[in-house]
């Protein structure tokens, strides 16, 4: 489970990341990368995921939820990002049929070419 202050939580602030980061996909996710001018004081970096219902019906998302929120505590993307940034997951089809482990090379791929790209 993410902390309050590691979550998007507001519509705006998933439309500027979704709309002003840098995008990187892989075979199950794409990833939206932001770099915030003003920092989060408190907390950050701050992670959003959609998971769609072209993914699956609702126990197949809320099972690709969980697995996308385990990747970034286990990998400590909380510590490796900086303050700034906002990150959102988007989940594509490929990712119901995906292990954990398949999905945490994904995500680390992702931002691997989100971050070479800004």
């Amino acid at each position: 489970m993410l902390p309050r202050p590691h979550k998007l939580s507001s519509s705006a602030d998933f439309k500027a990341a979704m709309r002003k980061g840098v995008r990187a996909g892989s075979r199950t996710l794409m990833v939206h990368l932001h770099h915030r001018a003003d920092p989060v004081i408190q907390g950050g970096p701050r992670f959003g995921l959609v998971v769609s219902k072209q993914v699956g019906n609702a126990v197949t998302r809320h099972a690709v939820s969980r697995k996308l929120r385990n990747v970034v505590v286990q990998r400590e993307l909380v510590d490796r990002l900086g303050r700034e940034c906002d990150v959102v997951i988007r989940a594509l089809p490929a990712a119901a049929r995906a292990t954990s482990d398949e999905l945490a090379r994904d995500l680390e791929h992702a931002l691997a070419k989100a971050e070479k790209k800004r």
